[in-house]
């Protein structure tokens, strides 16, 4: 009897290892990934990095979970870069204008080039980082390029052609700052979340962003117009990218599902962008907001006036070592994708607030 209940005994504490080893086993083999935003956590931008790693847990049926530190908490927008290499963050999110010149090819995306809306922008820019690889990029795995929607005139003036614009001062950094000065008016460099009060005590006329920050940033409540210069709005070009050791990790099998997912989010990027948009829109007129559009003649001079621009940045990018013929064909490969997108766009029938008539709702 003695026997039998040393045996019972020493089963149970087998099956008890067992369980134990399993479950230590299936833990090991569980991929934790630290994705990094600086975009607060209510925002659009941050519930879709959320809905990413959902998906890809969800899809992987828990083999790959992910942490969500949004707002800059574990990794602000300048030091995203380096610290995806560095493995601070596994996957990171933010724009080439928080380090200026660390990705001088990108930029040109970022140009006035007449992106008619944010998803053509998106889609275009995806499209230039797979067609030149650019060696700016070799030390992450690039997931997915996006863009910010054109940027607009939002003034507390009505400026309706080039000689309104004359005398302000609007909020413009860096290469934003370039077109402002070459359309007339005066770039000051003021932070995106002093522009508010800025603009309610008269310190600029107004600001050159999108659309959507009419309502994120809530600047319908203290501008009176906005103007639709989608014709010479510059764009932010985005990245989503990944620690080259982290993607390492993932199996042949995980690897599947997890670049599906990408190019799934990568569109789902892009319809984002286009959605916000019109959320800031709709909240301008809610505020009374005059929505001016360019005429013909107008448009034209202001693309004329913005092309030095473009010519600044061809010599800047010939004068560090590249043959200003390449550059060239950056531009102009970016201006024929702008043109094959903006037909598609029209085609799908996919509404934007900016863009040619066809476009709009």
């Amino acid at each position: 009897m003695k026997d039998r209940k040393h045996l019972l005994a020493a089963v149970v504490v087998s099956i008890f290892f067992l369980i134990t080893l399993h479950g230590a086993y299936v833990s090991a083999q569980v991929i934790e990934f630290k994705f990094a935003n600086y975009f607060p956590p209510p925002a659009r931008h941050s519930k879709i990095c959320e809905e990413f790693l959902a998906d890809l847990e969800q899809r992987t049926e828990g083999k790959v979970k992910g942490q969500f530190f949004a707002g800059g908490s574990l990794l602000k927008a300048p030091a995203m870069y380096q610290g995806v290499t560095t493995g601070i963050a596994d996957i990171g999110l933010s724009h080439v204008e928080y380090t200026p010149g660390r990705m001088p090819v990108t930029e040109a995306v970022g140009l006035p080039l007449g992106y008619p809306s944010g998803w053509v922008a998106n889609q275009v820019a995806n499209d230039f980082y797979n067609k030149f690889k650019p060696k700016e990029w070799k030390d992450v795995e690039v997931l997915w390029m996006h863009t910010s929607t054109p940027n607009v005139m939002i003034t507390k003036k009505p400026v309706r052609s080039l000689e309104d614009l004359k005398g302000m001062t609007i909020r413009a950094p860096g290469s934003i700052g370039d077109t402002v000065k070459a359309l007339g008016a005066t770039p000051a460099p003021t932070p995106v979340m002093e522009v508010y009060d800025a603009m309610s005590k008269g310190v600029v006329d107004g600001v050159n962003t999108p659309f959507e920050t009419l309502k994120t940033f809530r600047f319908a409540e203290v501008a009176k117009f906005t103007t639709a210069s989608w014709q010479v709005g510059n764009v932010y070009p985005f990245y989503v990218i990944m620690n080259k050791n982290s993607y390492k990790k993932l199996t042949p099998e995980l690897k599947e599902i997890f670049d599906r997912l990408v190019g799934e989010y990568k569109e789902r990027c892009a319809l984002m962008w286009n959605l916000i948009d019109f959320e800031g829109r709709d909240f301008a007129i809610e505020q009374k907001v005059e929505i001016i559009d360019l005429t013909p003649e107008q448009a034209t001079r202001w693309k004329e006036a913005a092309k030095p621009v473009i010519e600044a940045y061809i010599k800047k990018m010939a004068g560090t070592g590249f043959q200003e013929s390449e550059v060239r064909g950056w531009i102009k490969y970016l201006e024929e994708r702008i043109a094959y997108w903006t037909a598609k766009q029209i085609e799908l029938k996919l509404k934007s607030p900016t863009g040619p008539k066809e476009m709009r709702p």
